[in-house]
């Protein structure tokens, strides 16, 4: 998505959750939420009650790569931040709360471990991030801009270091730094000194180093309630040693057929270690180990194996014997406040949670699991079912799942999603009014077959991947769409008759992608595609010869990327191993083979449409869910130039024409003039259309085709209007005001939403929080707790969203009332009546007649009823009115999100001046709403990044209000400075009004 831009995702799902293979866990402090990363690089948010029910809430997209740690990255409880580290070097800053991405960047280096740790400067707090990994030393990292500050390396024997603890303590003031590196060695640093080190680059060396025999180390942690004993985990053993001189307490084996993974004290005399199996074992220390007893160190210099502690009691086994692809991933977590659980938790590459609260005393028995979910069993609880994209169309008769969708693309230019399925077959529909199916409540509700659609029916087996390849380049053949499978084949479509144009058969394998080659290639190539197979085969398609140009199928590995040389002619072919192949395009010749690494291409550029509709998949093996991103600054641009486009029926007469020529030469308005210009061009086309009229043939045999495709013709409906009426149906706060919902729907023409509508936010670098849709539970729960009353699914539908997040909020209402006043300013702007089913009016060709009709699109709108345009327009003027200072009164304080100011002062000077406006109207309504000292509390939190700046004036009138601050406010943002002057006082708020 581009940067500034306005554009809300809403996403369909389907019923099959997403797959999620976990790889690592979180808990925060406040035990509200738990985070899990997967090896697919998506992060997923549950919440949890103090009961220890869990639901997910939201997914969080923006990793290329598996997620190989996770830790907070705030300590204070109103900024709930996460930090996330993935195996390709990335990391990413998150609020939890909204699933913002609030910082990122990208290292050279992997982290497997990252510790959060906090300390003092006069009365500043500052965060700093430990990591550690695939490098010889430990990084210290800012916790709020992702900057390197200075790192912890080691004189002696520096090596990556396995694993590592922060050890705070209150008898020494002294906080250090307590790693093992994989060969063994115990590291110590000093961190208490070398806090004030903010931009002192050099290294700090360790204070200590000691050999302790822990190769293959698994954890390292400090027993917190004695502070003087430190548990370090490896595979085949675990060990306690003492803190104070790192002497080696005691020690235990593992049996021969398990390994542990990490550990944990619960206790002074207590420690949980778990196994790669998920098993966990408690055991009670031995005498030797506690500070206590008079035996505490009596087995150090003994052997090894000392005296073994008793084993007290395992906790069962995982409730299901689902086969995981990967080992579990098990984390012990205790509150610090209340509640002061103390949770294992566990979580596999099912997607499930698992969850044990451990008591104090022993129990008798096994424990057992005091909480499990997976997300698709959360799923499989909905009512309604979370519904797909084309759903009406695939769900069978007698049969519970609907077909899958496996690929998909969609095509702006013409509102179509052409969705391929797992049966073989591929789905034409208009999108638009396929999600108005799916997730609003009308008549369509009622109709069999509804929307028109168009099945292509000619692979024997799943849908692999579809391609449309004039969207990319406008040198291929409007009407051919690609599409290859599991059969092996590629085939070429005609998209408006639905015919097979050809098959190809040349791969031996699945087809897994369809590429276009770039603009500079060679004439002969321009014209093909570039298909890519599982049998690690790469070919050239000719579209315009209907042959395969050049097949290439000697790599051994599968097949990672394609990359091209048009200059030299060139294609290279980049393996799953490292190994680069470069074959000669017309040829096919192999010209080398090297090895080296290859970096994955960047995302597909997000080009400038009302509506975007993109298939995603967090893994290869599911199916596509599909995400609407609705450009509001788009949307608004596109009625607006449909506004200026119709034409006037009293334009149309020569003589009319001359008086608007002369009416715009006597200084008419620039809108007027540009009108007339449309008009007068598009008269010129047609007359000379008819003029020239030279290929009757040629008109018969197009008139012919579009009969023929006549259920996909998208002339049948307004694509633009269809957009905003989905749009503004979605964002509508649905049963706050029944008079103003029944006008919604009788004049506007907007239709309530039958199930909760999962909506997401785009945030810094594109990165992407979506709202699952078990997260209406978790909404309602909060609800709930907040008015002591339960509440139903009904009570949240619409009006649900905005007790979601403030950046939710805010990006709605931003959306909603710029929307609401833009169709305001038109004429017939509603969703209601014959305009709805024809794209904008041509005027008629010269010599048509109403028997015979050339061509003619459709007819000039009709004069309107000035009573009835006077209601619409006030119907959208109640409708931006109560989004943009009721909402708070109609839901009330304790449901409702307030919109962030420091979001709606980057949009006080927004380019589109719809957005900038509702920007403006909402940020003095927020500030009028929260008062004089709320609008002080905002002075102070911003105070660190204002000028120091007094204002005279200001100054003078001091005396006059009661609370009067004249300031510059700076609000930065990560691109660009936006200066925003607002004298804040009563007075000065009276005259912004």
């Amino acid at each position: 998505m581009s940067g500034n831009s306005l554009v809300l995702p809403i996403v369909l799902w389907g019923r099959m959750a997403p797959t999620h293979c976990i790889s690592s866990l979180l808990v925060m402090d406040d035990f509200s939420t738990i985070i899990t990363g997967c090896h697919d690089g998506q992060i997923c948010l549950w919440d949890m009650t103090p009961e220890l029910e869990i639901c997910p809430r939201a997914m969080l997209f923006g990793h290329t790569a598996s997620i190989t740690c996770l830790s907070k990255a705030s300590a204070c409880t109103d900024k709930q931040y996460i930090v996330s580290a993935s195996e390709s070097g990335e990391m990413c800053l998150w609020d939890v709360n909204d699933g913002r991405c609030i910082e990122f960047t990208k290292l050279a280096c992997a982290h497997t471990g990252i510790q959060f740790y906090q300390f003092t400067i006069g009365t500043q707090r500052e965060g700093r991030l430990l990591c550690n990994g695939h490098y010889p030393e430990i990084l210290v990292v800012d916790a709020t801009s992702l900057e390197v500050l200075y790192s912890l390396v080691s004189k002696i024997s520096p090596d990556w270091i396995s694993s590592m603890s922060i050890i705070r303590s209150h008898r020494t003031q002294e906080d250090t730094v307590v790693a093992v590196s994989v060969t063994g060695i115990l590291k110590v640093w000093i961190i208490t000194a070398e806090v004030s080190r903010m931009q002192d680059l050099d290294p700090v060396f360790e204070e200590e180093s000691k050999p302790i025999y822990c190769q293959g180390c698994q954890s390292i942690s400090f027993c917190t309630f004695t502070q003087s004993s430190l548990l370090v985990v490896c595979s085949k053993y675990w060990r306690v040693f003492d803190a104070g001189d790192y002497s080696l307490l005691c020690s235990v084996p593992s049996d021969s057929d398990q390994a542990w993974t990490g550990g944990e004290f619960i206790a002074a005399d207590k420690v949980i270690i778990w196994t790669e199996d998920g098993r966990s074992y408690i055991y009670k220390l031995p005498a030797s180990c506690l500070p206590a007893s008079e035996h505490f160190r009596s087995d150090v210099g003994k052997t090894k194996e000392g005296s073994i502690p008793p084993l007290i009691y395992s906790i069962a086994e995982r409730s299901d014997k689902q086969l995981l692809i990967c080992p579990p991933v098990t984390r012990f977590f205790f509150g610090r406040r209340e509640p002061f659980h103390k949770l294992l938790i566990q979580g596999d590459s099912a997607g499930r949670l698992s969850l044990w609260s451990i008591p104090d005393s022993s129990p008798l028995q096994p424990l057992q699991v005091s909480s499990t979910i997976s997300l698709q069993e959360a799923f499989d609880k909905l009512t309604p079912v979370s519904a797909g994209i084309i759903d009406q169309l695939s769900v069978l008769p007698g049969k519970e799942e609907p077909i899958k969708v496996t690929a998909s693309v969609y095509i702006p230019s013409q509102g179509r999603l052409v969705c391929g399925r797992e049966d073989g077959s591929i789905i034409l529909v208009p999108a638009t009014q396929t999600a108005i199916v799916q997730l609003l409540q009308g008549e369509h509700m009622l109709r069999r077959g509804w929307p028109p659609h168009r099945t292509l029916r000619g692979h024997r087996n799943k849908v692999t991947c579809v391609l449309y390849p004039y969207q990319i380049s406008p040198r291929y053949d409007q009407r051919s769409l690609v599409s290859g499978g599991v059969d092996f084949s590629v085939i070429v479509w005609d998209i408006f008759t639905g015919e097979m144009k050809h098959i190809f058969c040349v791969h031996g394998g699945e087809i897994t992608q369809l590429i276009v080659p770039p603009e500079n290639c060679s004439t002969r190539v321009q014209h093909c595609v570039c298909s890519v197979a599982s049998d690690h085969s790469v070919g050239l398609l000719s579209l315009r010869e209907r042959k395969c140009i050049m097949l290439a199928s000697r790599h051994l590995f599968p097949i990672q990327v394609i990359k091209w040389r048009p200059a030299d002619d060139y294609l290279v072919v980049g393996c799953s191993d490292g190994s680069v192949y470069v074959w000669q395009m017309d040829t096919g010749e192999n010209w080398s083979s090297l090895k080296f690494s290859l970096l994955q291409g960047n995302l597909p550029k997000y080009s400038h449409n009302a509506l975007v509709v993109q298939a995603m998949k967090t893994n290869l093996t599911d199916p596509d869910m599909h995400v609407l991103f609705f450009d509001v600054e788009a949307v608004i641009i596109q009625l607006l130039t449909e506004e200026a486009q119709r034409p006037n029926p009293t334009l149309v007469s020569p003589e009319t024409l001359q008086k608007s020529q002369a009416g715009a030469d006597k200084g008419g308005s620039f809108l007027a003039n540009k009108i007339f210009k449309q008009v007068k061009e598009t008269m010129k086309e047609t007359i000379k259309e008819h003029l020239l009229d030279e290929d009757e043939e040629e008109e018969e045999e197009m008139r012919r085709r579009e009969e023929k495709s006549k259920s996909l013709s998208l002339l049948e409906y307004n694509l633009t209007m269809d957009t905003a009426k989905l749009f503004m149906s979605c964002l509508h706060a649905w049963g706050l005001n029944e008079q103003l919902d029944g006008i919604c729907l009788e004049r506007l023409g907007m239709l309530r939403p039958h199930c909760p509508i999962s909506f997401g936010l785009i945030s810094r670098g594109g990165h992407m929080s979506l709202m699952l849709p078990t997260f209406k539970e978790s909404l309602l729960r909060q609800l709930s707790l907040a008015t002591g009353l339960k509440l139903t699914l009904s009570d949240i539908v619409g009006k649900g969203t905005y007790g979601v997040s403030r950046a939710v909020t805010t990006q709605h209402l931003l959306s909603v009332i710029s929307l609401a006043n833009t169709l305001m300013g038109m004429t017939n702007a509603t969703f209601v009546g014959e305009h709805m089913k024809k794209a904008p009016a041509r005027p008629p060709r010269p010599g048509g007649t109403p028997e015979t009709p050339r061509r003619m699109l459709a007819a000039p709108p009709q004069p309107s009823n000035p009573a009835l345009q006077a209601q619409i327009k006030q119907g959208w003027s109640q409708l931006a009115a109560m989004h943009c200072v009721m909402l708070p009164d109609l839901l009330g304080l304790d449901k409702f999100r307030p919109p962030l100011l420091e979001m709606l002062a980057r949009r006080w000077q927004d380019r589109c001046l719809e957005v900038r406006e509702a920007a403006q109207a909402l940020l003095l309504a927020e500030l009028r709403r929260i008062g004089q000292s709320g609008r002080k509390d905002t002075i102070d939190m911003w105070a660190p990044y204002l000028p120091q700046y007094v204002d005279t004036v200001s100054s003078r009138k001091q005396k006059e209000t009661s609370f009067s601050v004249g300031s510059w406010w700076f609000l930065m943002s990560h691109n660009d400075s936006i200066c925003l002057q607002l004298f804040i006082s009563e007075k000065q708020l009276n005259f912004f009004s």
